[in-house]
């Protein structure tokens, strides 16, 4: 018999599932004294453990040149909210070689989004399009090019 089927743990609707290279923002409930209130930490997840009662992912920020991580359990009951801003473009389970990078080079391109082509329009199109009228519209005529053949 096995702990994990003595005890079921219900899923906290308010932690989104996270993978890692994640950005996150994660609201924790902290206890000072007789008070408690929510503390946000925002990073990067470097590590996500899967399992039934003792899932876990760790986050990672760098503050004022300092890296700290924190690792935080699913199942917390102090663990408000999991709120993920970016998806990160990783290739990696495990990001510990995160930790030897500078904030800047730690950065990584966003996944699963599409790239836009832009359109190229006249000025005076553009401003009707934004519902805005043109004080002056300039129109051109296209000019034929002049092709001239190279004598031999």
């Amino acid at each position: 018999m096995d702990i994990n089927s003595l005890v079921k743990l219900a899923h906290n609707p308010n932690v989104a599932p996270v993978a890692p290279g994640d950005t996150v923002k994660v609201m924790v409930k902290v206890v000072e004294g007789e008070k408690t209130r929510s503390q946000m930490f925002q990073g990067v997840v470097i590590r996500v453990r899967r399992g039934t009662n003792n899932a876990s992912f760790t986050v990672r920020r760098v503050t004022h040149g300092i890296g700290v991580e924190r690792t935080f359990m699913v199942h917390s009951p102090l663990l408000e909210k999991v709120e993920v801003i970016r998806h990160g473009d990783v290739r990696r389970a495990r990001l510990y070689y995160l930790r030897g990078l500078s904030t800047k080079e730690a950065r990584f391109k966003e996944r699963g989004r599409a790239v836009e082509t832009v359109v190229a329009q006249e000025p005076a199109a553009a401003a009707a399009e934004a519902g805005m009228t043109a004080a002056t519209e300039t129109v051109s005529e296209p000019v034929a090019a002049q092709v001239t053949e190279p004598t031999p």
